[in-house]
């Protein structure tokens, strides 16, 4: 089944067995997905970085680490779903991936069909707000596009930064700490990384130009938490009383 979106979910491929990986590539392009593929924990962080994919797919036995470790590394920076391809189906191996962060666990061998219904069992888990228009004018947001308009100029967020702006629209005048964010937004197990936090929140601000005359602003309270608050809202110039 196609995933309905106007833009096509990211999946990237992280398995160094190169017949699987073209295999479930070219399944996944043929259901109208986006295909991104890495060998390497090196080369999947980076393509993570670089592409910031909807669903990875993470192979465990990897030639530079194991895809636990890649796990743990990618869920502080991506609220991407996390599905573990691998040969290692015992329990112990598949709790120990869901501890580490991921979202599902698949043993090799696999069927196709059902590993693009867990996609899109997944994406449609993590599809809000993301699939839906946010309106707090003068703020808009489109999670299928991924615009954001603030006053009518267009404003160019990365996906992580879209997310936690959309949690804090759908929030406006309610506290988050860092660790709720990171679990919220995120979704990450571990709350260690918050300097992870504080630099999207940082990048959010400057972006949106928080700091200025703004009909928004983003406070960090006495309390440690973030606090997102309409403070202006300008009538457009032809309301009539």
């Amino acid at each position: 089944m196609k995933p309905d979106s106007a833009r096509a979910p990211i999946v990237l491929i992280v398995e160094d067995e190169a017949p699987l990986r073209q295999a479930v590539a070219r399944h996944l392009g043929e259901q109208g997905f986006e295909v991104i593929q890495a060998a390497t924990v090196s080369g999947g962080l980076a393509a993570v970085w670089e592409h910031q994919p909807d669903v990875v797919l993470l192979d465990v036995l990897l030639p530079d680490g194991s895809g636990y470790e890649l796990c743990a590394k990618l869920r502080p920076i991506t609220s991407a779903a996390i599905i573990y391809l691998t040969a290692l189906g015992q329990d112990g191996a598949v709790v120990r991936g869901l501890d580490a962060g991921g979202d599902d666990y698949m043993a090799k061998p696999f069927n196709l069909d059902v590993l693009t219904a867990r996609i899109n069992s997944q994406l449609r888990r993590t599809a809000s707000p993301r699939a839906a228009r946010i309106d707090v004018p003068p703020l808009h947001l489109d999670f299928l596009t991924g615009q954001v308009l603030l006053e009518g100029r267009e404003i160019d967020l990365t996906k992580m930064e879209l997310q936690l702006l959309g949690f804090f629209a759908t929030n406006i005048g309610v506290g988050a700490t860092q660790e709720e964010l990171l679990t919220s937004v995120w979704r990450a197990k571990s709350i260690t990384a918050t300097n992870t936090v504080r630099q999207t929140v940082s990048s959010l601000r400057r972006k949106l130009c928080l700091d200025e005359a703004s009909p928004f602003e983003l406070e960090f309270t006495s309390g440690k938490r973030y606090v997102f608050r309409q403070v202006r809202f300008d009538p457009p110039a032809n309301l009539i009383d």
